[in-house]
């Protein structure tokens, strides 16, 4: 949203009004407020008139200040508003000096000049952002009429416009297929469902964040309009309808830190269980398939040694024009309940297609009508349209009863068999409508998918017990985080579209989100053996992984042989890497640092890293670069440091790029120095005992640098932990388990003596095992 017309003057028929000073404050134990009128005061004759502004100050928890602007406090407080966890007690310095205000959150302050409006952002003594005279500021707008107006405008705005400084990017802001860095992009928060090759997103999250370590959250849920140094280059802008603004200024002072202290407010990622890394494969979507089908995928995937964890059921599971009814569709699963414990008996967990939306021919329809469960316009009618399913209805999740209406529907799917939900849709909610609890519909528009997922994630923790509940979801708002797996939407077949499903994944969990998936292959169309082959090098190491398109199944002998032997050895690699991923996820549950995530937020001070999006680590020590061409060819970036090939074990040194090629069974996956990656003893199950016969891999140790590990069993109780330290011509290697274990020590082969085990000398490497308690102490040559 813009409300200017270059540097000097506003858009016709817009006036701007900034505070001018700060008249007088009040101070209670939570907040200070500041009574900033929008111009001097230089005599009483000033004070009969004119637009003030209240703000009050807070500090929510350590390291952030809250800043909540309004021009008229009497405006009705909507619902919904974002579950905001905050401290009971006041984090909130201020010292009151005879010129300025300082107001403090730990090492974040806010100085404000009274007599000369600005405020100026301070870590300890660094300026991170200031806001001058001009950029807080009340809009009101009258363009009807104008070239602008797009008879949707609402006549007044609160706006902030936070600078820039030289060099600072922004990220973040929901899953967005546009340039990773925002800068110079106009981003408006509104859910659509508009696949992944435009501007609009499935997951608009109004939160972004700054290579300069501190981010920014708008506390509103309905449409944020920024403007990222694009309507003034120098400026990040947000603006919201209505007559007050509100947001959260966020410190580091790492970019991961700043994550950390956005999920303290807005909750952490949820733990996906362990079986939910492994490979899921999907019936697609208007394919043909019955429990034949259904069979001949899944043995097929064992008979070719695939080991496959979960089986998709999409949305033909039920009959045409009746989704969601929730019933199985006897024509082609007259036995869905034989059916299903025929498929766990081999194995597998089930998840089934779902969304909110009831069509006119379910059976749920008339339930919904007589019981008040759907969304109603302003006539009282059920609101209803055509698009997707014929006179579609949609549930208002706003009412408790209604949700409890519709989860007992799933939990009759529960009881048969089925483990978990694909969330779908969520994004075309109307705002021509009235809710059971009076919400507004604009700021539902974007919530409401918090409200379907937390339905169903709840029912599953109900059922399944917490730590087994997981969703396949489409669309997200703050918060739902708390309710993963999310993945990327429809993308189309191409490897275009597999850089820019990776681009939107990064940028989701640059904004809070620990976990992301995407449809392997492709979704629209169906993507030539070459495309397939690289993109499941790459699904394979994501956080999950699955098999999903549209009009074409996703078998991989569908394609060709070889496409068969790359599922087969990246499905296998994966789950060797469970003891290492799983534990990086539970870190992510815990701290709010994603699984998956971006260079810059791994390397912000090396700049090469700040414009990074085509390769990404994965955990904390594995870099990943897909590849997105025909020929196999690699051009990659490694940070400073020594990298370890994960294959062949070559060693490469940082800061500088790298070209090569690679055949369908490697892609470039690096080791960062330091590292100790735990190895599983099996690769045919995503779940197994991740300590036993453990191996532990110690790559490029760095001297009086202790290595350290942990290794959790599929419940998240620890069972190894593990330090390896190089010190002179010793590595000190301290175990503690009740399992048996082995240590490789990578491209060391000058060990001449092992107290307290054995080894041999393999391959340039070192491999240990234990003999006896204690540390295991090698003496190098």
């Amino acid at each position: 949203m813009k409300f200017s017309n270059g540097c000097w003057m506003q858009r016709e028929g817009t006036e701007v009004f900034s505070p001018a000073q700060v008249y007088f404050t009040k101070r209670d134990e939570k907040q200070l407020t500041i009574c900033a009128p929008t111009h001097n005061i230089n005599h009483r004759g000033d004070t009969l008139g004119g637009v003030n502004l209240t703000i009050r100050i807070s500090a929510p928890i350590p390291e952030v200040l809250r800043i909540q602007t309004d021009h008229y406090r009497g405006v009705q407080r909507k619902t919904p508003v974002f579950d905001i966890e905050i401290d009971k007690k006041s984090n909130l310095q201020v010292e009151d000096l005879e010129d300025f205000l300082k107001v403090s959150s730990g090492s974040l302050r806010v100085e404000i000049n009274k007599s000369n409006w600005k405020m100026t952002y301070y870590r300890d003594n660094e300026k991170i952002t200031d806001s001058g005279s001009r950029d807080l500021a009340y809009v009101k707008t009258d363009w009807r009429g104008l070239a602008y107006d797009d008879g949707g405008l609402q006549d007044t705005y609160m706006r902030e416009r936070l600078s820039l400084s030289v060099g600072e990017l922004i990220y973040g802001l929901g899953e967005r297929f546009t340039p990773f860095i925002k800068n110079g992009q106009n981003v408006e928060m509104w859910n659509e469902d508009g696949g992944t090759s435009t501007e609009l997103s499935y997951k608009n999250i109004p939160f972004y964040i700054s290579n300069k370590g501190y981010g920014v959250f708008v506390n509103h849920p309905e449409k944020v309009s920024f403007e990222v140094g694009s309507e003034n280059v120098k400026k990040v802008q947000f603006s919201v309808a209505g007559e007050g603004l509100d947001y959260f200024l966020i410190n580091g002072p790492s970019m991961k830190e700043v994550l950390m202290h956005y999920t303290d407010l807005t909750g952490k990622p949820g733990l996906p269980p362990a079986w939910t890394f492994g490979l899921w494969l999907s019936t697609s979507f208007t394919t043909n398939y019955d429990e034949a089908t259904v069979n001949s995928f899944v043995d097929g995937m064992y008979e070719r040694g695939i080991p496959l964890k979960v089986f998709h059921f999409d949305c033909f599971w039920m009959k045409e024009f009746h989704w969601s009814d929730f019933t199985w569709d006897s024509r082609v699963f007259p036995d869905p309940t034989g059916m299903l414990k025929r498929l766990k008996e081999k194995g597998l967990q089930i998840c089934v297609w779902i969304n909110s939306y009831i069509g006119q021919e379910s059976a749920m329809f008339e339930e919904g009508v007589a019981g008040g469960y759907f969304i109603k316009r302003p006539n009282g009618d059920v609101w209803q349209w055509d698009m997707w399913q014929p006179g579609m209805a949609i549930v208002d999740f706003t009412n408790p009863k209604a949700c409890q209406w519709f989860a007992s529907k799933l939990e009759a799917l529960l009881d048969m068999g089925v483990d978990c939900f694909k969330t779908d849709f969520g994004e075309r909610i109307p705002t021509d409508v009235v809710y059971y609890d009076g919400s507004d519909p604009m700021k539902m528009h974007n919530y409401y998918t918090y409200l379907y997922n937390k339905t169903v994630f709840d029912l599953l923790e109900r059922k399944r017990g917490k730590g087994e509940a997981v969703l396949f979801a489409r669309s997200a708002t703050v918060g739902g985080q708390k309710f993963p797996v999310h993945w990327g939407g429809d993308c189309w077949s191409d490897y275009e579209s597999m850089a820019e499903s990776l681009r939107g994944g990064l940028s989701l969990t640059m904004s809070g989100f620990g976990f992301w998936s995407h449809d392997i292959g492709g979704f629209e169309n169906t993507s030539t053996p070459d495309v397939y082959k690289r993109w499941c090098a790459f699904g394979l190491l994501s956080t999950h992984s699955r098999l999903h398109g549209s009009s074409s199944y996703r078998v991989p002998w569908a394609y060709d042989e070889e496409a068969v032997a790359v599922v087969r050895y990246f499905t296998r690699l994966k789950a060797s890497l469970m003891p290492y991923l799983f534990r990086n996820a539970i870190e992510t549950s815990k701290l709010g640092i994603p699984s998956m995530r971006s260079m810059v937020m791994e390397y912000t001070n090396d700049p090469t890293c700040a414009y990074l999006d085509k390769q990404y680590i994965l955990g904390d020590s594995l870099l990943v670069a897909p590849i997105f061409n025909d020929e196999g060819s690699a051009n990659y970036y490694l940070p400073e440091g020594k990298w370890t090939d994960f294959f062949t074990e070559e060693v490469k040194t940082g800061s500088r790029w790298y070209k090569e090629k690679h055949d369908y069974l490697s892609i470039p996956l690096m080791v960062k120095e330091g590292s100790v990656i735990a190895i599983g003893a099996k690769e045919e199950d995503a779940v197994y005992d991740y300590a036993e016969g453990v191996t532990l891999k110690a790559f490029e140790l760095i001297e009086n640098v202790p290595s350290t590990t942990v290794v959790y069993d599929k419940d998240a109780k620890i069972s190894l932990s593990a330090e390896i330290s190089k010190r002179d011509k010793n590595i000190l290697i301290d175990v503690n388990t009740s399992k048996s274990f082995t240590v490789v020590l990578v491209n060391v082969n000058d060990v001449i003596q092992v107290e307290n085990g054995s080894f041999i000398i393999k391959d340039n490497n070192t491999i240990i095992t234990p003999t006896g308690m204690g540390t295991i102490i090698c003496n190098l040559k």
